[in-house]
């Protein structure tokens, strides 16, 4: 019998496939848009990340071949259950992106409503993914979809998705994020919450959307834009109802029945 998060994954699957990637600027389609929602960060503060961001690793660097030598290990997972695993993890749009850390959380998101939760992660989701998106118009590495064309991606892609740029990971930005801000709405849970971020990257490597280095920044400017969003008043007067949220949904004794499986899936090393 299939784990119960796998109908999750092919219904993730199934609404990144929806989207169209061709129709994103030249070059630069992701697996999701950055929503109109306003975010937290003015524009000099978002200016300051991107210009802050590092360069990707240059082509034959060492950085560069260590990337591809993991990326390369990864085909061995195609098809298991860490497999469908980072298929689901292609969905970070909230609120469907933030059920991935049900499990972390012991809540089951989607059972109660949470709009104040839902608004807030939205404008996390647009300040991290802005961040991630400028500093990959600036960076033209391509993905190990594009380097290989025979590569399996666990996402449907047309060619401009396929030759869109790989640096950093706008996935694994948005999912550091979450991460972040939950451990900021639950500090008791700071660690299972970040796993959980940290697996959302790695699931893009899987999956070849992306190499290591790629995932590491991203999740370096998915921290730093919530280091930054921490301290400002706005952000502080909506975790109250954020948080009352969760702990009503944490009330109601439902859980996700997936947790099981996602535990199995994420305890298998990686090659």
């Amino acid at each position: 019998m299939n784990p119960p998060w796998v109908a999750v994954a092919a219904m993730a699957a199934t609404a990144t496939a929806g989207l169209t990637l061709a129709g994103c600027a030249a070059g630069q389609p992701p697996a999701w848009a950055v929503p109109t929602t306003q975010g937290y960060l003015a524009e000099g503060v978002l200016a300051r990340l991107v210009s802050d961001a590092p360069p990707p690793p240059a082509p034959g660097s060492p950085i560069d071949l260590a990337d591809k030598a993991t990326s390369a290990r990864m085909i061995a997972l195609e098809d298991t259950d860490r497999w469908l695993l980072a298929t689901s993890h292609a969905e970070v749009r909230p609120p469907l992106g933030l059920q991935h850390f049900d499990c972390a959380l012991g809540v089951r998101l989607g059972s109660a409503e949470t709009p104040a939760l839902d608004r807030l992660m939205a404008r996390v989701f647009h300040d991290a993914g802005s961040v991630a998106e400028r500093v990959k118009a600036e960076a033209a590495r391509a993905r190990p979809v594009g380097d290989d064309p025979d590569r399996r991606a666990c996402q449907r892609l047309d060619a401009a998705g396929r030759q869109s740029r790989s640096y950093p990971s706008g996935t694994a930005a948005v999912g550091a994020a979450y991460a972040e801000t939950f451990a900021l709405l639950e500090p008791e849970r700071a660690a299972a919450v970040r796993r959980i971020g940290a697996a959302i990257g790695d699931s893009r490597v899987i999956c070849a959307m992306h190499y290591p280095s790629d995932v590491q920044a991203g999740a370096d400017l998915g921290r730093a834009v919530v280091a930054e969003i921490a301290a400002l008043p706005a952000f502080q007067a909506d975790l109250p109802a954020a948080r009352a949220e969760l702990a009503k949904a944490r009330a109601t004794g439902l859980t996700n029945p997936g947790c099981a499986a996602e535990r199995a899936a994420l305890a298998a090393p990686l090659p």
